[in-house]
């Protein structure tokens, strides 16, 4: 699935577009699913614990910015 890519988080890595060839800069929450599995892959849990801390600020400044409560 392709998603739009929005480039929210500011946590990159580098990619590989597989419709263009070329190698990209792309946000961890733009990266198709099999690619978010292949930066987190052989990771200690400390360096997953720093990505949802920081993904879950990412989701907070973007719900304090647009007033956004469920």
């Amino acid at each position: 699935m392709i998603k739009e890519q929005r480039n929210l988080s500011g946590i990159y890595f580098r990619f590989k577009n597989e419709d263009t060839g070329k190698m990209e800069d792309r946000v961890f929450e733009d990266l198709p699913i099999e690619q978010q599995d292949v930066v987190m892959k052989g990771r200690d849990i400390e360096w997953v614990k720093s990505l949802a801390k920081q993904l879950a600020n990412t989701l907070r400044d973007i719900g304090d910015s647009f007033d956004i409560m469920r």
